[in-house]
């Protein structure tokens, strides 16, 4: 069992409400010590470069670096920190690539304070901690996996697509607009941005343009 004294966390999110109110409950927990706050991913880094963290409770939504590329960095450069996601995000793509780039956590913001504090110390004995609704998906996600070989077989183009990123080519095709977008699928612009990125790479094309065409293409225009 880790030493239950000085866990040392960075708390990582862009809301400073969010963050003053985990501060405010972990500081009550014997067992943690809040060593810093961050509202970047730029910041997160810095801070990692100076002071020794246990755990870092990492936001995916925020500026100049968002969670999850912050989170590929740490796992480079700082191997021995664990990373807990908070995130209102349950698609299963965010959470299944974060696995892959090995964070050892996942929770949902509207877990209650005790569910965190046994993650912060589970996660700091080398073990995985995961929302039942996370594990979930995951579990789903597995179980799906002969359904997804057999869509490889059937349609390769759209293989490596997500279904969210199908849903916002589609809507892309339609010419609606990144806000329209974010509404009709109940995310935000800023998840809409990133499926857009996504698919201008995945797809190898150049621009919109070239998501529009493809999407008429392979018949997802209509």
């Amino acid at each position: 069992m880790s030493d239950k004294k000085n866990i040392r966390v960075l708390i990582a999110d862009d809301h400073q409400m969010f963050v003053d109110g985990l501060k405010s409950s972990l500081s009550q927990t014997d067992f943690v010590s809040v060593v810093g706050t961050a509202n970047t991913g730029k910041q997160v880094l810095d801070f990692l470069s100076e002071k020794e963290t246990d755990v870092v409770l990492l936001d995916i939504n925020m500026p100049e670096l968002n969670g999850i590329d912050t989170a590929k960095v740490i796992v480079k450069k700082h191997p021995s920190v664990r990373i807990i996601m908070l995130s209102m995000y349950l698609e299963k793509q965010f959470i299944e690539e974060l696995v892959r780039i090995g964070i050892s956590g996942y929770i949902l913001k509207n877990t209650g304070i005790k569910e965190l504090e046994q993650a912060i110390q589970t996660v700091s004995d080398g073990k995985k901690h995961f929302s039942n609704d996370v594990a979930l998906k995951l579990l789903d996600a597995q179980t799906n996996t002969v359904y997804a070989n057999e869509m490889t077989q059937t349609q390769p183009q759209l293989s490596g697509l997500t279904e969210r990123e199908i849903d916002v080519l589609k809507l892309i095709a339609k010419e609606f607009t990144t806000p329209e977008i974010a509404e009709k699928l109940f995310i935000s612009a800023y998840t809409v941005e990133t499926h857009r990125k996504n698919l201008i790479r995945k797809l190898n094309v150049k621009n919109i343009a070239g998501l529009v065409k493809f999407a008429v293409q392979n018949g997802l225009a209509s």
